[in-house]
């Protein structure tokens, strides 16, 4: 909280951003300035998490900011968006955090994120399907990975399907010396690996975009090294998170940490229809597209056809991954 400038919370109302709270009001904060932001549902699936926060910030007392972003300002936000990746990220949180960094940096110019807590505590989906693994590094990938080899090298034209790069770095990352429980070795690919390169790098870049400070306190090194330190058990408790659920039972209301595991849910980029889908057909048979010939035309033509009926494990829109790829390369003139 040392700065200069009035500090506030991203509130997504989840276990972590609540418990950033949480401990700030045991510490003595007043009057801090939270901020959430929602989506316009579609096919049936909620854009907005505004429940969750509301509980944080009125048991809190929070100066509390929900930020509500209709489909036409999403749709014009998107190239902002994208220009402000310094790599392709596919996540659907990356509008939401440029969004909510905008409206964000009006009111204050620092924030706290509860990014890192899912991979330093094991929140997510993946490590329990580690426990007593006879094969990390498959089920890793199994239960990790969006499409495997087999399936990427049925998407893009063969000039692009060399090895198995992204397999080889789990393989390389997993047989380290230094973790000997496979849970443990997943701990440290993600903490290590996959948290710089993707969730930090993420907001990073999306705050930065408006000159906001993200500050993340769940990767205090001192916390991170605590945390390395405790047996995968204790974490993998309770959906996940155990340890760390305890902790936050003394300080933020039940119903926010026994809650279904959420995120960052941007539905219209989900299921892509009327000029969401427009702006993706543009892009995937736009003459720069078409002279790279990354993607397979028949992969592509499937992915308009129905567009939102091709959903990865991971909850992701193969639609919506290629046609964002297709608009960053085309927005660095690639």
């Amino acid at each position: 909280m040392v700065a200069d400038v009035p500090v506030g919370v991203l509130l997504s109302g989840g276990v972590d951003s609540s418990l950033i709270v949480g401990l700030l009001a045991q510490a003595g904060q007043k009057d801090l300035n939270t901020f959430s932001i929602g989506f316009e549902a579609v096919n049936g699936e909620q854009g907005d998490e505004f429940k969750y926060s509301d509980i944080v910030a009125r048991h809190f007392g929070t100066r509390h900011h929900k930020i509500f972003v209709a489909g036409r300002e999403l749709l014009e936000s998107l190239p902002g968006t994208i220009g402000a990746m310094s790599e392709p990220m596919v996540s659907y949180d990356n509008v939401g955090f440029y969004l909510l960094s905008r409206e964000v940096t009006k009111q204050v110019k620092v924030v706290q994120s509860g990014q890192g807590a899912d991979e330093v505590f094991a929140g997510y989906h993946w490590y329990p399907a580690l426990v007593g693994s006879g094969d990390p590094v498959a089920d890793y990938a199994r239960a990790f990975m969006d499409r495997d080899h087999r399936r990427y090298a049925a998407h893009v034209a063969p000039e692009y399907v060399q090895e198995d790069y992204a397999l080889a770095l789990i393989e390389e990352q997993m047989s380290r010396p230094g973790a000997d429980a496979p849970v443990d070795r997943a701990l440290r690919l993600d903490t290590t690996v996959m948290l710089v390169d993707d969730p930090v790098k993420r907001v990073d870049n999306m705050t930065m975009a408006w000159g906001l400070e993200a500050r993340v306190p769940f990767l205090d090194h001192e916390l991170v090294e605590l945390a390395a330190r405790v047996p995968a058990r204790h974490k993998l408790r309770a959906g996940g998170k155990g340890v760390l659920k305890d902790v936050a039972r003394q300080v933020i209301p039940a119903e926010v940490i026994d809650r279904p595991k959420g995120y960052f849910p941007v539905p219209a980029l989900k299921y892509l229809d009327g000029p969401f889908l427009d702006l993706a057909r543009d892009a995937l048979h736009a003459q720069a597209a078409r002279e790279r010939g990354l993607f397979r035309p028949e992969y592509v033509e499937a992915l308009l056809a129905e567009p939102t009926a091709h959903i990865t494990p991971l909850r992701g829109s193969e639609l919506w991954q290629v046609a964002q790829l297709e608009l960053w390369l085309q927005a660095v003139g690639a």
